[in-house]
């Protein structure tokens, strides 16, 4: 069931730029590290990672389709996780959703993995970039 509320989806066009929302994951895990994820899925294609930071460390991952493009971050006193997109491109469209996870690692972008799942997810918002 949807744990966090995702907000700042919209319509731009290509080289547009949207600032995503995520309140919530203090409501998860217990521990003080979380590793909270950006996830993305266009129509017919299977969810992907975009994004991921830990909650009390400064690590952050990223997919290479949005390097130097997308800046994940967090504010701890506003329970929030940003996802800034910048030079926005079609292939960027999708139903964006964050994720909570107790850890990160090297397969931070998989939703599959056998370990360290992503137990909470929100209910997604919308991108659409046109060209």
């Amino acid at each position: 069931q949807a744990q966090f509320v995702e907000s700042g989806g919209g319509s731009v066009q290509t080289g547009g730029s949207l600032r995503l929302s995520c309140v919530g994951y203090r409501s998860t895990y217990s521990e003080d590290e979380v590793c909270m994820a950006w996830f993305r899925q266009a129509p017919g294609k299977e969810r992907e990672g975009v994004a991921a930071i830990y909650t009390d460390s400064r690590s952050a991952y990223y997919a290479d389709s949005v390097k130097g493009r997308f800046t994940i971050s967090r504010d701890d006193a506003k329970n929030t996780v940003y996802l800034e997109m910048n030079s926005l491109r079609p292939e960027d469209t999708g139903l964006y959703y964050c994720a909570a996870a107790r850890f990160c690692g090297g397969d931070w972008y998989r939703v599959d993995r056998s370990f360290y799942r992503y137990n909470y997810w929100g209910q997604g918002t919308q991108v659409t970039v046109s060209s």
